[in-house]
């Protein structure tokens, strides 16, 4: 139970990274960052995947084929959704719906026919999700104030925004789960094995998406200094490194947790990666949260180490 929090909390301390890297690169536009980002896993993927390739011929083609809708649904899809929901409402919304998915995985997770782990009870499970989700809400109060001011704004890109967010909860609500049982149906097979198969897997999309994308730029004509923009070696150094910690060493270390601990557990620690990214964000800029953040942000692990205490009845 503790090597996989431990490891769920080193999953979300990386994964907290990448919401520096939009504020590192305003100048950039977020498809670019993300394709950036995965183009970089996948190439990071490569000497990995030869240092593994004796574990990596044992995956079959159904393994691939599993590896491959992890990495277009978990990874840019996404993040494709992500970054549509705020190009067209603003980030205060798609924050708001995106931060809920440590709920909505406890919740989903429990709903589950496929019961290997035992669900957990649910009159112990809900008072934890409510605490969670108290906390969730207090630490967006700034951006649930910013949404009442944009909420008369054009109608038709809120909405849109919107439900590009709930297509991002969506993915990375059947990203988890579906992760998990494939580790559990392979305990033979290393994490960080996968997590190099889904970088491999990640790698001939992410091309083809940055080849649409620079085509369609350059029939635009917009003026972004292609292609690597107008600072390449900051966005190359910055998306290696995004690559290496927040994609292959968190994907790694998911799938460590993903082995030890019940899935409506494990979508919980999601909220490892909204402490991380507070922690980064305000650490760049330089002062301490205020009094609601700090107050949302005990409720959060309260809520966390609530669940925690719960455990799963036999399946």
């Amino acid at each position: 139970m503790w090597m996989g929090v431990a490891f769920a909390l080193a999953a979300g301390m990386t994964w907290g990274i990448v919401f520096v890297g939009p504020l590192l690169l305003p100048d950039y536009p977020a498809v670019l960052q993300s394709l950036g980002r995965y183009l970089a896993f996948g190439l990071i993927a490569l000497p990995l995947g030869w240092m593994d390739r004796g574990a990596l011929a044992l995956l079959t083609r159904a393994d691939w084929i599993e590896a491959l809708k992890l990495a277009a649904i978990g990874n840019l899809l996404y993040y494709a959704c992500l970054a549509g929901a705020i190009g067209h409402s603003g980030a205060p919304l798609p924050t708001m719906i995106v931060g809920t998915l440590p709920v909505v995985i406890a919740i989903s997770a429990n709903l589950r026919k496929r019961g290997r782990d035992g669900r957990l009870p649910w009159p112990r499970l809900l008072p934890a999700l409510l605490v969670i989700a108290a906390g969730i809400g207090v630490v967006n109060r700034a951006e649930l104030q910013s949404l009442a001011v944009q909420s008369a704004a054009d109608q038709g890109r809120y909405y849109t925004g919107a439900c590009l967010a709930l297509g991002a909860v969506a993915c990375w609500t059947w990203y988890p789960l579906r992760n998990a049982d494939w580790l559990r149906d392979h305990p033979d097979r290393h994490p960080r094995v996968w997590a190099t198969a889904q970088g491999l897997a990640t790698l001939p999309l992410a091309l083809i998406g940055y080849a649409v994308w620079r085509g369609w730029m350059l029939a635009d004509a917009g003026g972004f200094d292609m292609p690597l923009g107008p600072r390449p070696a900051v966005f190359v150094g910055l998306m290696f490194a995004l690559g290496l910690l927040a994609s292959w060493l968190g994907t790694m270390c998911w799938n460590e947790a993903s082995r030890r601990l019940p899935a409506a557990v494990a979508g919980q620690l999601i909220v490892f990666e909204t402490l991380a990214a507070l922690a980064y964000a305000f650490a760049l800029r330089g002062r301490w949260p205020p009094l609601p953040t700090w107050i949302g942000i005990g409720l959060l692990v309260l809520g966390v180490c609530w669940s925690l205490r719960i455990r799963p009845a036999s399946p």
